[in-house]
């Protein structure tokens, strides 16, 4: 599964960009976490990745 390179910031909804990178031979995996960076109000946020399998977060 490969994580999703912009989210929608909870803050502002401005577009917050993922700042977590991998080796090609070490992809990431349920339970990494991810570190994306608002453009817009520049706050972070770490998500866990989770499952395939699980669906989308309600």
């Amino acid at each position: 599964m490969t994580p999703e390179e912009t989210i929608t910031c909870v803050d502002c909804g401005g577009t917050a960009h993922l700042l977590t990178t991998w080796p090609d031979d070490d992809p990431p995996v349920p339970g990494d976490v991810l570190a994306y960076r608002c453009s817009d109000c520049l706050d972070r946020w770490d998500v866990v990745m989770g499952d395939a399998s699980e669906g989308p977060a309600r």
